[in-house]
């Protein structure tokens, strides 16, 4: 049975792709989680992960501020990971001040708010300004509030590196903005940070970390990682700029749906800002893409050898 005084954290978005890995630390770390969202049924799957009476589901939606407050009710901590593509103000600057302000009436000692690398009101792209006007408002809110800005996560259930490696099985494969660097980090270690954040908001709270991985890399070397990880040898053809952004505004390239807003992002490095606190400030070491990825992405029907070989090309 769990001690009623252990910290209760409640987490919106806990049943997605970092939910599910954020949930599994908080509990490894004895708290009690909350799980929030509109579809609770969704997060069933974070069951296994902690004791009986260690975790629970609360529905919410948090453009309905009454669910937002009954989900934070008691809580120690709330971490909001919600994002969207679509219903980016409403989401990201709407639901994310709603969860602020609820954090705040129900006394919480922490607030996380998961944001983005190049998040700024003045960002051309809908999703960077939403991200933007979002921290804004989480701190007008609640100004002890610990903001995330993460690069692209990747993990065994990540969209991008698994679309990828599927379509790898192709002639070709196009590559959309060959030279935008990413600081791809690891969906364990981000994880681990945000736990940190939430449950010492002594040491994190008011702070701003910008997460990335230990590489940078250009989409074109992200793909070719992803296409090593997976035993393949796809030949890789790089899109010209305009043709992107020409097809962009139809919202689809063969093989990879891209939208005009997305191209917008494209447009601009996902890399931490030179001087900025990241992985480091939580005690984490990260881990290089080529050391994790081969462990879920060999099941794309390369050699039965690629595994190792590029295990022992990231340990060399």
């Amino acid at each position: 049975m769990i001690d009623r005084e252990y910290k209760l954290v409640a987490v919106f978005g806990g049943g997605g792709f970092i939910g599910r890995y954020l949930c599994e630390e908080l509990m490894q770390a004895d708290a009690r989680v909350r799980v929030a969202s509109r579809e609770p049924r969704r997060a069933h799957h974070i069951q296994p992960l902690g004791r009986v009476g260690q975790w629970g589901l609360v529905r919410a939606d948090l453009a309905k501020p009454e669910t937002v407050r009954r989900a934070v009710e008691g809580a120690f901590a709330v971490i909001n990971l919600a994002g969207s593509f679509k219903r980016m103000h409403e989401v990201h600057v709407e639901g994310a001040r709603n969860v602020a302000e609820a954090a705040r009436d129900a006394g919480a000692e922490a607030l996380v708010h998961i944001s983005a690398l190049g998040a700024s009101p003045s960002s051309e792209s809908v999703y960077g300004r939403t991200k933007g006007e979002g921290e804004a408002a989480v701190h007008a809110a609640f100004p002890r509030a610990t903001i995330i800005r993460p690069s692209i996560v990747f993990g065994p259930e990540d969209n991008l590196t698994n679309r990828l490696a599927g379509l790898a099985k192709l002639p070709m494969l196009p590559v959309i903005a060959a030279n935008c660097r990413s600081q791809p980090v690891y969906v364990e270690d981000l994880a681990k940070a945000i736990a940190l954040a939430a449950l010492d908001p002594l040491r994190h709270g008011g702070q701003t970390y910008e997460i990335g991985g230990p590489q940078v890399l250009t989409m074109r070397e992200l793909t070719m990682e992803i296409l090593k990880a997976a035993g393949r040898d796809t030949e890789l053809v790089d899109v010209p700029g305009p043709v992107t952004s020409m097809i962009s505004r139809f919202g689809f390239l063969p093989g990879v749906p891209i939208t005009r807003d997305q191209w917008l992002m494209l447009q601009h490095d996902n890399v931490a800002s030179p001087g900025s606190r990241g992985l480091e400030a939580f005690g984490i070491k990260p881990k290089p893409f080529a050391a994790i990825a081969p462990e879920w992405l060999g099941m794309y029907g390369g050699s039965r050898f690629a595994q190792r070989r590029v295990n022992m090309t990231a340990t060399s």
